[in-house]
């Protein structure tokens, strides 16, 4: 068989980027070894969202309940229904990316992919039959898997990586995350909301170092308020595994020892790279493609985590579609500049464009706006007063440079602001834009008038 465009992996950049192919009239065929929908769907971005849904329910009844005029006397959790409904929510979706498949008439093969040649493709099925297909081009899409600390493997019982996290029973005791970005920092308001009693250790000196420091540090304050324990400008020294689950060794201002029933390796992720082709890489081993995804081997181009940083899946899908249309079509590709960085704790952190510490190390001329949420209407009836909008705005000319939300819904309201940096909007143009009222989106407004002190509410 001979395809126009056979995509290797099935997740964000994979199914993404053969619909697209297909749209455009190509016949296409994505080889996934697990269910489609990637490492997100299954494993990552989704069921993780359903399990930190049911850690903001539990913990909002748990130790507010009465701020509501609400009573719970036995208030109760089912560890095993939590997990259940996680892979429940995964699974529905899996199901439908399989159908969008069917639906846009893309072959969907099952089994591992080697490229063996120019255009040339074996894949393994699970019965190991060898299946050969051909191909005018390669999307490589295969992700990326968690990085392993050092001489200590994870065995999904005492060092657990994210997959082994979301479906671990029982329930832990104690818990320590080593490693305190996107993940690390989920995982363990997860796990503390239901009562374990968890620890993190960051190697930089703030918790979500690649968000804005005053971020961070309003994040760390408000994680230890809740119970997490937090060691920033610590490293890890030595871990060992024991009968009583893991006994840990870290220096910081002083050393010290945590033992804990589980260890949680969050500390980045490694390409998943294809067999049978050598490939160019870069100075960390993710696949070097230039201005149009294209490898350096002809015909073979690659998109999402398995080409580096930023890893995420909405980047990864917009990357596969700038492959795929510039394979197919006139259009030129572009490389990725804005996109929205996200983390679903409570509160939530979400971010575009440029840091405070960034525009400074670039010497750029701006201005600070920012808003609390504990001056908004909507957040101080829905009870959620926490956080603030904090945006940066170019000078002369007043473009949004950064934009920065710690606080309810920040992970909804920070499209707009995505917008207005991809536009280039300026602050007068946010400030002309009328707000609902009363909504938590009124932050924003109110933060584009602050940094010129027209803040109607502060």
């Amino acid at each position: 068989m001979k395809y126009d465009l056979v995509v290797l992996g099935g997740g964000p950049a994979g199914y993404v980027g053969a619909i697209r192919a297909a749209q455009l009239g190509k016949k296409v065929a994505c080889v996934e070894k697990e269910r489609p929908g990637g490492t997100c769907l299954n494993w990552g971005c989704i069921p993780t969202k359903s399990l930190l849904r049911n850690a903001e329910l539990y913990r909002l009844l748990k130790t507010r309940a009465t701020d509501f005029g609400f009573k719970f006397d036995n208030l109760a959790f089912e560890w095993s229904k939590i997990i259940a409904r996680s892979r429940g929510v995964a699974d529905k979706l899996a199901g439908g990316v399989e159908f969008l498949f069917k639906k846009n008439k893309i072959d969907y093969l099952r089994g591992e992919a080697s490229i063996t040649g120019p255009g040339k493709i074996v894949y393994k099925t699970k019965e190991n039959r060898e299946e050969a297909v051909e191909a005018e081009n390669i999307l490589i899409a295969t992700g990326a898997v968690s990085r392993d600390l050092p001489g200590l493997a994870t065995n999904g019982k005492t060092i657990l990586n994210s997959h082994d996290a979301m479906i671990l029973e029982p329930q832990p005791k104690r818990l320590i995350v080593i490693g305190a970005g996107a993940i690390g920092v989920e995982f363990a308001y997860f796990f503390n909301a239901f009562g374990t009693d968890v620890t993190i250790v960051e190697m930089l000196p703030n918790v979500l170092p690649v968000e804005d420091t005053e971020v961070s540090v309003t994040l760390e304050r408000s994680l230890a308020r809740q119970g997490i324990k937090i060691f920033t400008n610590t490293k890890l020294v030595t871990a060992k595994t024991n009968d009583r689950g893991v006994t840990v060794a870290i220096e910081g201002k002083k050393q010290e020892t945590l033992e804990g029933d589980c260890m949680l390796v969050a500390i980045g992720v490694d390409p998943l790279l294809p067999k049978g082709v050598e490939l160019k890489l870069d100075n960390k081993g993710f696949i070097e493609v230039n201005d149009r995804y294209a490898t350096n081997v002809p015909g073979i181009y690659a998109a999402g985590d398995v080409i580096g940083p930023p890893w995420l899946a909405h980047v990864a899908s917009w990357e596969a579609i700038q492959a795929v249309e510039g394979m197919f079509t006139d259009h030129k590709p572009k490389r990725v500049r804005v996109f929205p960085g996200c983390t679903y704790c409570q509160p939530q952190v979400a971010s575009v464009g440029l840091t405070e510490r960034a525009g400074k190390e670039q010497q750029l001329k701006f201005k600070v706006g920012k808003f609390p949420f504990s001056a908004n209407g909507k957040a101080l009836a829905a009870g959620e007063p926490e956080g603030f909008v904090k945006l940066l705005i170019s000078e002369p000319h007043g473009e949004i440079l950064g934009a920065h939300i710690i606080g309810a819904e920040a992970t909804e309201l920070i499209a707009e602001l995505g917008l207005a940096v991809t536009l280039e909007a300026t602050f007068e143009e946010i400030e002309a834009t009328i707000h609902a009222h009363p909504t938590l989106s009124e932050a924003v407004h109110e933060a584009t008038g602050a940094a010129f002190g027209l803040a109607i509410h502060s």
